[in-house]
């Protein structure tokens, strides 16, 4: 009879096998597939306690999951074997195919390791194969390997102990223990790989919502940012061209964000400033420079880069800050006219007078030769009208008489004709004017009087003479004009015309006054400084007042 139903007892364990095992692989995480295998050695295996112990990161041993008795679950789950234990228990014993059985002959020597392990009392075994209280019996969990269970790394072990028959597994119950704990490494291992996709997932996810906040948050910056944002294209031959702009940009611009995607930075700044842009450093570059508005004009900005670098591709664009500094800037370039310029006038003053004119005279020492450096060589203020008219706060106007560049390697000697007569040659006139019968409007009708016929005098020579001549105010009445490329007798010829432009009736505190003018005429030559040229026309001049009849000297 007993042979009989064996068969049948095998299959009903096979079927309560494959459940447990479906069981295993449906767990919903780790945890539960861990306290599944457990659960399946008491269900379908018939031990009376069950224990997992899992491999941590750092090789040791920890118990995860309890079955068959509470109280001992309670006592070891959580507590960690040492890797070292572990190995000396799996090397010694019987080997049952994978599994290790050591008997309570031999496992006494391990009642002392940092192992947990439970006790349980019994009377001693009666028969050979009867189960001791202190029997072991393992089975070892490995990663799945191509050619058997033992193949990969070790993944955990199963604790069985006290069957319930209380006989020591045959080779039936050995082979199902076996083929139940390589089918458990499976699920554990599967198990592990969802749990980590799912950290992955998350993590992924959360990542992806930090992404998410951070690029609203950077539109959110660059689109309603106080000042102008771009973001250009960085390399290839589109290198340079604006792919976005924010409200900022095109308002201060005067152009619409699709219009300001035709453009690069190149196309829209002022051409004098070109150079300052190439100069500029892409990464973390900064520039004061001009941009052109949609109306034509100009706006000073000051452009700040940084680049956006993507980790797999390197650098990709380039974000740039634009901030309109156009008052800053006309408040310098006041201060630079204030100090350069005559208050009362508006004319070139005494200092940028000398400073234009040394910008065109190599010195005396190297005047035959080489050139030394010269410290006023860029003395002027090339933002201003060079005849005193008016304050160009563009900065679009150039001193007329600087004729190189910025390197000497371009600078033309200035020539003078020759003392005595008219050789044709050509060469920077400088005309000294001083004007007659000033003082006594002064004292007669006060210095307001005086001041109105200084204004309208400075007036009429900056209307009289060429775009590009300068006219400056050396002090008091006293006024001074550069004209370049004369001979001498058009130097005389204007002379006369801006004697005749000063003589005319002047209106000043409600009465037409009149005033004269005298004038010398000296000329500029490289070796002279810009004093000596100052004091010859300043001689010459008083050569001419002293030759002229007192009365002749103001007209009315």
């Amino acid at each position: 009879m007993e042979t009989e139903s064996e068969p049948y007892v095998r299959l009903a364990s096979l079927r309560q096998l494959h459940q447990v095992m479906a069981d295993m692989n449906t767990a919903r995480s780790l945890a539960d597939t861990l306290q599944t295998v457990a659960d399946g050695v008491i269900n379908a295996l018939n031990y009376e306690m069950a224990c997992v112990n899992l491999v941590r990161p750092d090789g040791d041993l920890v118990v995860a999951a309890f079955s068959g008795n509470s109280a001992a679950e309670a006592l070891i789950t959580g507590r960690v074997g040492s890797r070292e234990s572990w190995e000396r228990r799996l090397n010694m014993g019987e080997k049952w195919g994978d599994l290790v059985f050591i008997p309570h002959t031999e496992g006494w020597i391990l009642d002392d390791d940092d192992v947990p392990q439970w006790y349980t009392d019994g009377p001693a075994p009666r028969f050979e194969d009867e189960w001791h209280p202190s029997d072991r019996l393992f089975a070892p969990m490995y990663t799945p390997g191509i050619s058997g269970s033992s193949c990969g790394e070790l993944l955990g072990v199963i604790s069985v102990d006290r069957p319930r028959n209380g006989r020591h597994p045959g080779a039936w119950g050995r082979e199902a223990l076996q083929m139940y704990a390589f089918q458990a490494a499976i699920a554990i291992s599967n198990a592990r790989l969802r749990a980590n996709m799912q950290r992955a997932l998350v993590r992924l996810e959360r990542e992806q919502q930090a992404l998410r906040a951070s690029e609203e948050s950077f539109r959110q910056a660059f689109e309603y940012a106080p000042s102008g944002m771009a973001i250009a294209e960085m390399g290839g031959d589109q290198h340079g061209r604006i792919l976005r702009s924010n409200d900022a940009l095109c308002r201060l611009l005067g152009r619409p964000a699709s219009a300001m995607r035709r453009y690069s930075f190149s196309d829209l700044v002022h051409p004098e400033d070109i150079g300052t842009l190439l100069r500029t450093s892409a990464e973390g570059g900064r520039a004061e420079l001009r941009l052109g508005r949609r109306d034509g004009t100009y706006v000073w900005v000051s452009l700040r880069n940084s680049v956006v670098a993507d980790a797999a591709d390197g650098p990709r664009f380039l974000l740039t800050h634009v901030e309109d500094i156009e008052e800053r800037k006309r408040r310098e370039l006041q201060l630079a006219h204030r100090a350069s310029h005559d208050s009362l006038t508006g004319l070139p003053n005494s200092a940028e007078l000398r400073s234009r004119l040394s910008s065109r005279l190599c010195s005396r020492t190297d005047a035959g030769g080489g050139l030394e450096s010269l410290d006023a060589a860029y003395g002027h203020h090339p933002a201003y009208d060079a005849n005193g008219h008016g304050f160009d706060f563009a900065g679009t106007s150039a001193s007329p008489s600087a004729s190189y560049d910025g390197g000497y390697d371009h600078h033309v000697h200035t020539v003078a004709p020759e003392d005595g007569r008219d050789d044709g040659t050509k060469g920077l006139a400088v005309l000294f004017c001083d004007l007659d019968g000033f003082k006594s409007i002064n004292d007669r009708f006060g210095h307001n009087a005086g001041d109105a016929v200084l204004i309208e005098v400075a007036r009429r020579l900056g209307r009289a003479v060429r775009d590009g001549d300068t006219v400056a105010r050396l002090g008091g009445d006293e006024f001074v004009i550069l004209a370049d490329g004369l001979g001498k007798a058009d130097a005389q010829d204007l002379a006369v015309r801006l004697r005749n432009e000063i003589i005319q009736p002047i209106r000043a505190e409600g009465r037409a006054v009149r005033v004269g003018a005298s004038f010398g005429i000296g000329w500029a030559h490289c070796g002279m400084t810009a004093d000596e040229v100052l004091k010859s026309a300043d001689e010459r001049m008083y050569v001419e007042k002293r030759s002229r009849p007192k009365a002749h000297r103001r007209a009315g």
